[in-house]
């Protein structure tokens, strides 16, 4: 009962976490689920999408409203993404076995390359949030062509491992059309909502969702985002980055860890 309790606790934390950073929810639902729930890494993933999607969706309305998204650019990153997303949780996620290789010493489990997957992806972005080195421009830059190819590729990501995706369509926005990082936040905002909402539609039709367990959890993730909105205005883009950087990271290397049994 008292782990439950953290864990609705915690739920605040991933909306705040989405309204401060703009991505990021799915760090936090994922890990909550699977470890303080015990939900299935999979059925995880599924109840991940809808959090973060429905949050995110309340986070999104107010940035828009402060002149805060690109509306092109999360449609040229965003459309491919979602079409990435509701494939790859439609008709790949659940037909993967749940052992997918053996021997005498090491079983690599669907949960085990998911969670894997997850944790070696949020590694890899944090990193260039964290060094910074590529200033963002007052104008929007908007590469067609690789911004299309990176909304497909993240989207299929997105699919496997259940995340809205935040965590990687922040910095592929930053890095390509030298977004501002707040205008990149209310952006990722609009496209994690409609690639988490996809990947969902996509599970409808293959689980039992658990309303009574997910309903409270996202209400309360809502209550987070609208709080994080509100301080995001008071801080900085550059700690924002840093923070959304550290935090993933963070959380990425505790996932591995604890994933390869090592704590």
């Amino acid at each position: 009962m008292l782990v439950e309790i953290i864990g609705y606790i915690a739920s605040v934390c991933i909306g705040l976490i989405l309204g401060l950073l703009g991505g990021g929810g799915s760090i936090l639902s994922i890990p909550i689920l699977v470890y303080l729930f015990h939900v299935d890494a999979v059925e995880a993933a599924a109840y991940s999408l809808f959090i973060v999607g429905t949050t995110s969706l309340f986070g999104a309305i107010p940035k828009y409203r402060e002149h805060l998204v690109s509306l092109r650019t999360a449609a040229l990153f965003g459309i491919p993404s979602i079409l990435g997303t509701f494939v790859t949780r439609r008709w790949v996620v659940h037909r993967l076995p749940e052992v997918l290789w053996q021997t005498d010493h090491f079983i690599l489990s669907k949960r085990m390359l998911l969670l894997g997957l997850f944790a070696v992806l949020m590694i890899l972005a944090s990193i260039s949030m964290i060094r910074g080195r590529r200033t963002e421009s007052e104008e929007e830059r908007v590469l067609t062509g690789w911004l299309i190819i990176q909304g497909f590729f993240i989207g299929t990501l997105t699919g496997l491992v259940g995340a809205g995706g935040g965590f990687l369509i922040i910095p592929a926005l930053v890095l390509l059309t030298g977004l501002q990082f707040k205008i990149a936040v209310g952006t990722s905002l609009f496209i994690i909502a409609a690639n988490s909402y996809s990947g969902f539609i996509g599970d409808l039709v293959n689980m039992r969702i658990d309303w009574e367990l997910l309903l409270p959890i996202t209400v309360l993730a809502i209550v987070g985002i609208l709080i994080g909105n509100k301080l995001s205005r008071k801080l900085p883009a550059d700690i924002l980055r840093t923070a959304f950087g550290w935090l993933t990271l963070v959380m990425g290397c505790f996932i591995l860890l604890k994933e390869s049994g090592l704590i």
